[in-house]
């Protein structure tokens, strides 16, 4: 159920920040393994979700060292980044309490920082 940014997606627009993920909610069980039937929105309530990776920021930034002996040189704003370990399409575990739920174009998403996901699997071999 990997999602997946395509030109025509609204979703090509958005440009998620720093550390932080987009993450669309897996559909929720409707019943538990015994069979009883859960009430909607039980699953909202819980403090671990599951969802797919839809977006994710370029990562940690790092300061750039000051070269003070080449004051000749004009000042260029290049910002590097530490990159994050989380990837587009995984399946991240992450904690509710951690995350911030949106709502674009009538669909729910989770924007979680990486320090927020427990686990992930992905669908390539590691």
């Amino acid at each position: 159920m990997a999602i997946h940014i395509t030109t025509d997606n609204k979703l090509k627009k958005l440009i998620v920040v720093g550390d932080r993920v987009l993450i669309k909610p897996a559909t929720p069980h409707e019943r538990t393994s015994s069979g009883l039937y859960l009430p909607p929105g039980v699953q909202e309530k819980e403090k671990v979700q599951r969802g797919y990776v839809i977006k994710t920021g370029p990562g940690y930034a790092i300061p750039t060292p000051a070269d003070v002996d080449e004051a000749w040189k004009p000042e260029e704003e290049k910002v590097k980044y530490i990159p994050l370990q989380v990837k587009e399409g995984d399946l991240a575990i992450f904690l509710l309490s951690g995350s911030t739920a949106v709502v674009y174009e009538e669909e729910t998403y989770y924007i979680v920082p990486q320090g927020a996901i427990l686990m992930l699997e992905r669908e390539e071999d590691l």
